[in-house]
C-alpha cells in the first residue's frame, strides 16, 4: 500500500502501568472507561482516524497538522477540569503506511517517542507538525531539544498551549521573584522602572500600532529584556517579534496571571521560611530545611502513588515546568525522572527522560547540589531525601521554636505545597471524598502548629508534639525511626520529620 503524509497523534495514560497494580478489575475498567469517554470523541470530533485502542493509549491518524494540533490541546483542557486522571499527548507529521488496523513509519517512530519525554497533563509535537499546521490557530511554544531512544540526534520539541495553564520563562519568572518585572498592559498607566527592569507588555495585539508605540516608550536597550505575552500570534506577527530579540510568553491572560500567582505564593513562603529571627550572635542551634520525606503507599486507602519535584534551588514542589527531575514514589517503590539534563545517580547520568529506581544510599545529583538518598522501611515513611538549605533559622537558648504551615511566632513555617496535580488517587469512595475535600499530602500530615524545638542551658534540646492527630518523627544516621507522641531529646546532626518535610537540627554556622 502507498504512504501517505499524516500526522499521528498518540495519546497515553500517565502512570498505567503502577495503576493496574493498585486498583481491582472493576477500578481499572471504571478508569479506562473513562479515558475513552474524554478521549476518543475529541479525536473523530477534530477528524482524527482511531488506528489503534491499546486501553491506556490511542493511535490516531490525521490528514490536517491543524486538527491534529487542535485535538491535543482540546484533549489536554478536557482531562485537565475532569482532574481523574493525568494524559500526555504527542503528535508527529511524515510519510505514513496503513496497513490493516496498524501503522508504520518514521512520523509514527517519532510521535511515540515523544510521547515519552511529554509531560503529565501536555502536548508535544514535533518540527514537521509545526511546519505543517496553521501556526495561527495554533497557541504554541518551543520547549526543548531532547534526546529520544531509536531517533538520531537530538530532537526539537513544542508545545501546545491550552488555555488552562501557561508557563513562564526562567527570565520572566526570575525578573518576577525579584521584583524586576514591570507588566505594561494597554490602556493602563505605566507603573514604575525597576532598576534592573524585564518588561512583559500584556493585552497588546501582535503586530499593533500600540504595541509598537508602547515598545518606543520603554527606555530598555536590551531588546532581550522585552516580552510579549500573546495566545494567537500568527507566523509573520511571531516572526518579526522574536527576530528583534524579544521574548514571548505564549498563554491565555487568565492562565498567565495564575501563574505569576504561583510563583509570588512560592516566594512569599519561602521568604518567610527562611527569615532568621534573632542576632546570629546569640544563636545556639540552626534549625535548617533539610529535604524531603516521602510516605509509604498505599496511604489508608486514598493515595496509591504520589511524585515531587526538585527545582535547581534544591526546592521540592508538587509540580512545576521548571524542575530538574521528578521523584516517583508507588508500592514497587522509589524512582527519580531526570527532565532536565545534568542530573545523575551514584555518578550515572540520566539523559531527560530517562528513569532509575533508587536504592538506600544513593547519591543523587544535579543542578542546585546533591541528595542523598535513604530507604526506610518503617511504615509510614518509605525514603527521605537529605540536603541542607544554605539558610538557617537560628535557636537561642532559652527559645521555644514552632514547626509547622502556621505556627507561632518565632516558628519554623513549613513549604506550602498546594495542589493535587502529583498525587494518583486510589479507587474508591473514601479517595473521591478525599480528592474532592482538598487532600494534599503536606496538609493531611503535617498541622499549623505541629511540633515545637525547645533549646536549654547546656546544650540540652527537646522536641514537644503540639498536634493531637499529625505525628512527628525523629531520624539520624544513628537512631532509627522514632514518632514523637509527647516529647523526645534531640541532638546534633538529628532530622525532624514533619508531613514531608525534614528539618535539620545543627551547630551553629552548620556544625554540628
Amino acid at each position: 500500500m502507498a504512504t501517505a503524509t499524516r500526522t499521528v497523534v498518540f495519546t497515553d495514560l500517565v502512570n498505567y502501568t503502577e495503576k493496574t497494580g493498585n486498583i481491582d478489575r472493576e477500578g481499572l475498567r471504571r478508569l479506562l472507561d473513562e479515558h475513552r469517554r474524554l478521549v476518543e470523541p475529541i479525536l473523530l470530533k477534530r477528524g482524527g482516524r482511531v488506528v489503534k485502542e491499546l486501553g491506556d493509549a490511542f493511535m490516531a491518524l490525521f490528514d490536517s497538522a491543524t486538527d491534529a494540533a487542535q485535538a491535543g490541546r482540546d484533549i489536554i483542557e478536557k482531562v485537565a477540569s475532569a482532574n481523574t486522571f493525568q494524559i500526555r499527548v504527542s503528535a508527529a507529521t511524515g510519510d505514513v503506511e496503513e496497513i490493516a488496523n496498524d501503522a508504520f513509519g518514521d512520523a509514527v517512530n517519532l510521535a511515540s517517542r515523544i510521547n515519552s519525554a511529554t509531560g503529565p497533563g501536555e502536548c508535544w509535537f514535533s518540527e514537521s507538525t509545526r511546519i505543517c499546521m496553521n501556526q495561527s490557530e495554533i497557541p504554541w511554544e518551543p520547549v526543548r531539544e531532547v534526546t529520544l531512544k531509536g531517533i538520531h540526534g537530538p530532537v526539537m520539541c513544542y508545545r501546545v498551549v491550552g488555555k488552562h495553564k501557561a508557563w513562564l520563562p526562567n527570565q520572566v519568572r526570575d525578573a518576577f521573584k525579584s521584583s524586576n518585572l514591570l507588566r505594561v498592559r494597554r490602556n493602563e498607566p505605566l507603573g514604575a522602572m525597576p532598576a534592573d527592569p524585564v518588561i512583559l507588555f500584556e493585552n497588546f495585539a501582535p503586530g499593533s500600532v500600540e504595541l509598537k508605540r508602547a515598545v518606543d516608550s520603554i527606555p530598555v536597550l536590551d531588546p532581550s529584556r522585552l516580552w510579549l505575552s500573546a495566545y494567537h500570534i500568527g507566523p509573520a506577527d511571531r516572526l518579526e517579534w522574536t527576530s528583534n530579540g524579544h521574548g514571548l510568553v505564549i498563554g491565555h491572560p487568565a492562565s498567565v496571571d495564575r501563574a505569576f500567582d504561583e510563583v509570588r505564593a512560592e516566594t512569599s513562603h519561602k521568604i518567610d521560611r527562611d527569615t532568621i529571627i534573632i542576632d546570629k550572635s546569640d544563636t545556639e542551634v540552626d534549625l535548617v530545611l533539610s529535604g524531603l520525606a516521602l510516605p509509604a503507599v498505599p496511604m489508608a486507602d486514598v493515595v496509591a502513588g504520589y511524585t515531587y519535584d526538585l527545582l535547581s534551588d534544591r526546592r521540592w514542589v508538587n509540580r512545576s515546568d521548571q524542575a530538574v527531575l521528578r521523584v516517583e514514589v508507588s508500592q514497587p517503590g522509589v524512582k527519580v525522572l531526570a527532565i532536565a539534563a545534568g542530573v545523575s545517580v551514584d555518578g550515572r547520568p540520566l539523559a531527560p527522560g530517562q528513569s532509575l529506581p533508587l536504592a538506600n544510599g544513593a547519591s543523587l545529583s544535579g543542578p542546585g547540589g546533591s541528595h542523598r538518598f535513604v530507604l526506610l522501611h518503617d511504615a509510614p515513611y518509605i525514603g527521605l531525601f537529605i540536603n541542607d538549605s544554605p539558610i538557617p533559622m537560628g535557636v537561642a537558648v532559652g527559645q521555644v521554636t514552632e514547626i509547622g504551615r502556621e505556627p507561632q511566632i518565632p516558628g519554623f513555617l513549613l513549604p506550602d505545597r498546594r495542589g493535587q496535580e502529583n498525587i494518583r488517587w486510589c479507587p474508591g469512595p473514601r479517595a473521591a471524598r478525599a480528592r474532592e475535600g482538598g487532600f494534599t499530602l503536606d496538609r493531611a500530615l503535617a498541622g499549623r502548629r505541629q511540633s515545637a524545638v525547645e533549646v536549654e542551658r547546656g546544650g540540652h534540646y527537646r522536641l514537644r508534639s503540639l498536634h493531637p492527630r499529625c505525628p512527628t518523627f525523629i531520624f539520624s544516621d544513628h537512631r532509627p525511626l522514632e514518632r514523637v507522641d509527647t516529647e523526645a531529646t534531640l541532638h546534633l546532626g538529628d532530622l525532624v520529620i514533619a508531613g514531608t518535610t525534614l528539618v535539620g537540627l545543627r551547630g551553629p554556622q552548620g556544625e554540628d
